[in-house]
């Protein structure tokens, strides 16, 4: 017994064992479960073999770690014969779109991008051809080089392509 003019936790008397003396921290809440249907159907059919004897329902739930409630609401989903209310639902809004609308809008995403490359590609390629003509045909110019029958090349006066003007 304390001292009748003393307090609880005073710096003069003994801690009591009621109050702990710093809070503990709690554990964080578990996620919730998700259990599928051949999961609920298993712990049921273990929990009609186990009603026979006693307590034997009690250990299985303390085992799987269950409430009785998901025994009571698995038990009316199995006897409604809603097989597919055992299985788990995906939540929120359902998608309005189909996947062959998202395949289909992904294809034309690619065709386009490609279709951008080919642009450029052509670009580049067109002006290769423009520079291959412009500097080709000066290059030629300078070093006297000769056509296949042994002649000079034709060269515009200038030193530059008709296409380089």
């Amino acid at each position: 017994m304390r001292p009748s003019g003393a307090r609880p936790n005073s710096p003069g008397s003994a801690p009591t064992r009621e109050v702990p003396a710093a809070p503990t921290p709690r554990s964080s809440p578990e996620p919730s479960r998700i259990f599928t249907a051949e999961y609920k159907q298993r712990v049921l059919a273990e929990a009609d073999k186990a009603k026979e004897e006693s307590g034997g329902i009690g250990a299985l739930l303390r085992r799987e770690g269950l409430y009785s409630s998901h025994l009571v609401t698995w038990r009316h989903e199995r006897a409604a014969g809603i097989l597919h209310a055992l299985t788990p639902q995906k939540r929120g809004p359902q998608s309005k779109r189909s996947p062959l609308d998202e395949e289909n809008q992904k294809l034309r995403r690619e065709n386009q991008h490609l279709g951008e490359e080919l642009r450029k590609a052509e670009i580049v390629i067109d002006i290769q051809k423009k520079w291959l003509l412009c500097w080709g045909v000066r290059w030629a110019r300078r070093t006297g080089s000769r056509n296949s029958d042994g002649g000079r090349q034709r060269v515009v006066p200038g030193g530059r392509h008709p296409s380089c003007l």
